[in-house]
């Protein structure tokens, strides 16, 4: 593999690009075991489990629609012939075409906005009926997740050049920089009241961070948009700047002070893909570049200081080959995710509150056993792909 991406990271630094390579295969040999042939989909979730007898396996559960959007938008980088082995012989973009012809029946506007991105990136010839549905389902004025109204921008800005979606465009570009509380850098968890309960309405998640930043750093690259760019690269500063010691990206924010309110889990799909697809993108759209928190959030991978010992080295290792999975994330098994919602409605009233002892009486030491297929989808599009690309 010779993305430019990957060269780079060669370059800075040999060894965390022998680990980039080591999880792109894995992604490649993970995925099949994803994809279910007949239902021509893949599934929600692969889970480790354990037989009365001992015995450890992987079990696939469910279907997703997104992940299989995520997926085609990923794999659309392998050379053709890799691409039929995740897709039972497709390519990603005859993959694609299956998800438009199944556009129709989707109802949920982050699916329909997924597929239309694929649809677009792959040059599929009824584009303009994947926008249109997407238009269908994204009624004016309505609020939207962050996270689904990140993905709307982009589909519309990867669209732009092969449909008319100018107008579309610019009031999903709007909602996006408009979602966001006074002047601070972070996106909240919902473009509008209506979605969130007030009490942690202020919450939002890594994920809410990094999709709007993506979209309005490619927005950016597609036309010159400066507000569009400097949003993006205040929100990437913020987070960046709030990444922990042994590289963690945290999961729950407060989108008013631009805070962390709780930073576990620590998701692997953060670490080795999420961060870096999102953090390149701004980079090649002009941003700034964060290519060391993304080389320090990619090492974690083998490093888990959460579950390592004096030694350095972790008990379990996140990275399975053996069962063509990376284990979702480290957590603190409290029960009711109880820290979270503790942290979430004191912030609420005291946004600097720490409850410090929860921190001593559920600490992060559990491994949740489990991958899906979005992980590998943004993995492949973090380090194989590229704008313009």
């Amino acid at each position: 593999m010779t993305a430019r991406r990957l060269a780079a990271l060669a370059q800075e630094d040999p060894s965390l690009h022998a680990l980039a390579e080591r999880l792109l295969a894995l992604a490649e040999a993970g995925l099949p075991e994803m994809y279910l042939p007949g239902a021509e989909t893949f599934v929600f979730t692969r889970v480790g489990t354990v037989s009365p007898e001992g015995a450890r396996r992987v079990e696939r559960r469910g279907t997703s629609t997104r992940y299989a959007a995520i997926t085609a938008l990923g794999a659309r980088f392998l050379p053709e012939e890799r691409q039929r082995a995740l897709f039972d012989g497709r390519t990603a973009g005859e993959f694609t075409a299956l998800l438009v012809e199944r556009l129709p029946a989707v109802t949920n506007l982050g699916d329909a906005a997924l597929i239309a991105w694929a649809a677009a990136e792959t040059g599929h010839p009824k584009l303009a009926d994947a926008v249109a549905r997407v238009a269908e389902l994204d009624v004016p004025g309505r609020p939207q997740y962050t996270v689904e109204a990140a993905w709307v921008l982009s589909a519309l800005t990867a669209a732009r050049a092969a449909v008319d979606v100018e107008y579309r465009l610019v009031a999903a570009r709007d909602r996006l920089l408009a979602a966001r509380v006074g002047d601070g850098p972070l996106f909240p968890h919902a473009t509008g009241p209506g979605l969130v309960p007030g009490y942690r309405s202020h919450v939002a998640c890594f994920a809410d961070q990094t999709y709007p930043l993506q979209a309005l750093a490619r927005l950016h690259a597609s036309a010159p948009d400066p507000r569009a760019l400097a949003a993006a690269d205040a929100c990437a500063a913020r987070i960046c700047a709030l990444q922990g010691d042994g590289g963690q990206w945290w999961w729950h924010y407060d989108a008013r002070t631009g805070g962390v309110v709780e930073g576990y889990p620590v998701y692997s799909v953060h670490q080795h893909a999420m961060a870096p697809t999102a953090l390149f993108d701004l980079a090649e759209a002009g941003g700034t570049d964060f290519g060391a928190e993304i080389r320090r959030g990619l090492r974690w991978m083998t490093e888990v200081p959460e579950i390592s010992g004096p030694d350095g080295t972790p008990r379990e290792s996140m990275i399975r080959e053996e069962f063509g999975v990376t284990w979702r994330k480290v957590y603190r098994g409290d029960p009711a995710k109880a820290v979270r919602a503790a942290r979430g409605l004191t912030t609420r009233v005291a946004p600097r509150a720490r409850l410090a002892p929860l921190d001593r009486i559920f600490r992060p030491l559990a491994v949740d056993r489990e991958c899906r297929p979005y992980e590998f989808g943004w993995l492949l599009h973090a380090w194989l792909g590229g704008l313009g690309g």
